[in-house]
């Protein structure tokens, strides 16, 4: 029966409205509880709002100390950044309000918390993305690293993952997961119209999302693996620069403003330690998904014989990335100066204070100069290099060559002002403002000696308890939010148990960009399974692999690797020095 003719059937056998009967006979009123119900439904937000400072009086009123008012500030943004009961950016501006009026640390103190060396360096180095991506410097890469790799199936995906984490290591997760998605979706609809593969097939058991007759569509085991990729790699990748996350420069800002003595976290020295493990976390989880869902090691199974797609499919793959490099035409003077600039603020981040030799700025200036520094340098560049060369042609003897407006620069104020992600920069200034009042209060110590007890375990049990647990919790809300509450704790847990703060600090402010198991535990996740038509249940299980291998990578790679580029051995002497907030 088409399905034309059962939607008249349908028509004319559904039965008739009567208004009337719903008129002359009244509904059922709704019980007092089921309206509480709705209501709670509906307003959990505005009540998480009202209530929860109420519930947390009692700690002010029994005792009225000044790290208790503290301690009640940082519970109360806690909850409201856990919850998102307010944007996050919101709550992040709370301490500048509750911190003076509260006598916990004065307005001018608070304030200077929300734009610092870090939060000039997020901003800095998102212009820089910005600028990458408005180039479209960042889609050549791609397309070049996917044409060396080739385009079978399995080296098809393995390009993807190394693409999409050499991206996402300088620009945002989302942006990298974003850019990727339209690429695997070209190449997959492209095979699946040359008849070598589906990329999506009628789901038999999803009846809910059946329209007009139809059956509601899911990706296929080998489509899942793509868009999960996608995620997966940023999300990674994203842990290799000290610039590749929000995470990531959260715990420098935190670190570095707990402990203004110590040696500070450079880029170079980052590099050093992260990029091995990004590699060998990435490589597992690129294994862990073809054994999961293209029959790696399983020849015979029907997944490695739907991704096997012969010498004539790896053609076609081939022909649609060589047509979309070739559509990006030769590469522009715009994308080549966005790309001198690019390495130009690498080499200054890296070879600032290497390690291995002299530091470039101590040939120029005795002051102490910070990465954020060279970030801005490039990015005031970006606006003087104009994005084309039309004004060599002003006194052209053709008219029609002359230029009749200004040559713009390599990005523009409006276009950062559309673009960028200014409320993470509250986030970041709201942790650093509950870090600094934590400590000046003294409710940090309070908190690190009550933790003492965790000194009679092995250094290595302690960092994968905080790795499990910051991994889990990283997956039900913001990851910046989640770093900003446990990173000032594990600080001074560091303190009074004597280890060194990065034993504990770095690896956990990694494991909080590690979220592969729900949509809403990050950006790229709601990107890739909303694009892909993935199932949560799906989603669940396939981050079981990746949770595992960041997890023993980290609690076995930092004691050991980690102690090679940051002397872990013995506690520090800065440790102990305590933070002032005047200076």
């Amino acid at each position: 029966m088409s399905t034309a003719k059962q939607d008249i059937i349908a028509v004319d056998t559904a039965p008739e409205k009567e208004p009337c009967l719903e008129t002359s006979v009244p509904r059922k009123a709704a019980s007092f509880r089921q309206l509480l119900l709705r209501f709670i439904v509906i307003y959990w937000r505005s009540i998480v709002v009202i209530t929860w400072p109420i519930v947390l009086s009692p700690i002010i009123i029994y005792n009225n100390e000044r790290m208790y008012r503290c301690l009640y500030v940082v519970a109360m943004m806690a909850v409201y950044w856990v919850t998102e009961a307010l944007p996050l950016p919101i709550t992040s501006l709370m301490p500048i309000f509750l911190y003076p009026i509260m006598g916990i640390l004065d307005t001018t103190d608070t304030t200077k918390c929300y734009l610092n060396d870090t939060t000039m360096m997020f901003l800095a180095s998102l212009i820089i993305a910005v600028a990458i991506e408005h180039s479209g410097l960042h889609m050549r890469v791609a397309f070049l690293i996917i044409k060396v790799v080739g385009c079978g199936h399995r080296r098809l995906s393995f390009g993807i993952f190394l693409v999409t984490m050499f991206i996402s290591m300088w620009i945002s997760n989302t942006a990298a997961t974003a850019m990727m998605i339209p690429i695997i979706n070209t190449v997959l609809m492209e095979m699946e119209n040359q008849g070598l593969g589906a990329m999506f097939i009628e789901d038999k058991d999803d009846f809910e999302n059946a329209e007009g007759g139809e059956r509601a569509k899911k990706p296929t085991r080998a489509t899942m693996t793509y868009y999960m990729i996608a995620s997966y790699a940023s999300s990674i990748g994203g842990t290799g620069t000290v610039v590749g996350s929000g995470t990531n420069l959260t715990f420098k800002g935190l670190y570095e403003g707990r402990f203004p003595h110590s040696p500070g976290i450079n880029f170079s020295e980052w590099m050093c330690y992260a990029v091995p493990p990004m590699l060998i976390c990435g490589f597992l989880i690129w294994i862990w998904l073809q054994i999961m869902y293209m029959g790696m090691f399983r020849p015979n199974s029907k997944d490695a014989q739907d991704v096997n797609i012969g010498r004539e499919g790896e053609k076609i793959a081939e022909n649609v990335i060589q047509q979309k490099y070739k559509d990006l035409g030769p590469i522009t003077w715009h994308e080549s100066c966005v790309a001198i600039l690019f390495v130009l603020v690498i080499f200054m981040w890296f070879f600032r204070k290497p390690g291995f030799v002299t530091g470039w700025p101590t040939y120029i200036t005795s002051m102490p100069f910070k990465d954020s520094s060279s970030a801005i340098f490039v990015t005031l560049l970006m606006f003087i290099i104009p994005a084309n060369l039309d004004f060599l042609n002003s006194f052209s003897k053709d008219p029609s060559k002359r230029p009749t407006k200004p040559t713009p620069g390599l990005i523009s104020w409006k276009l950062i002002q559309t673009r960028m992600h200014w409320g993470l920069m509250f986030v970041l200034g709201g942790g650093f403002a509950l870090s600094v009042g934590s400590t000046d209060s003294g409710l940090s110590t309070l908190l690190g000696n009550a933790l003492t007890g965790l000194r009679y375990l092995h250094p290595v049990v302690i960092l994968f308890i905080v790795c499990f647990m910051a991994q889990m919790i990283t997956e039900l809300t913001s990851n910046v939010a989640i770093a900003n509450i446990i990173l000032p704790i594990l600080a001074e847990l560091c303190v009074s148990i004597k280890l060194h703060p990065l034993y504990l600090m770095l690896p956990a402010s990694l494991c909080c960009s590690f979220s592969f198991h729900l949509p809403v535990g990050t950006p790229p996740n709601a990107i890739a399974t909303a694009a892909g038509h993935i199932k949560t249940k799906d989603l669940v299980i396939a981050g079981i692999g990746p949770s595992v291998i960041t997890l023993i990578v980290l609690t076995i790679g930092f004691p050991t690797w980690g102690s090679v580029i940051y002397d872990l051995h013995e506690f520090p002497d800065w440790a102990n020095m305590t933070m002032s907030t005047k200076s």
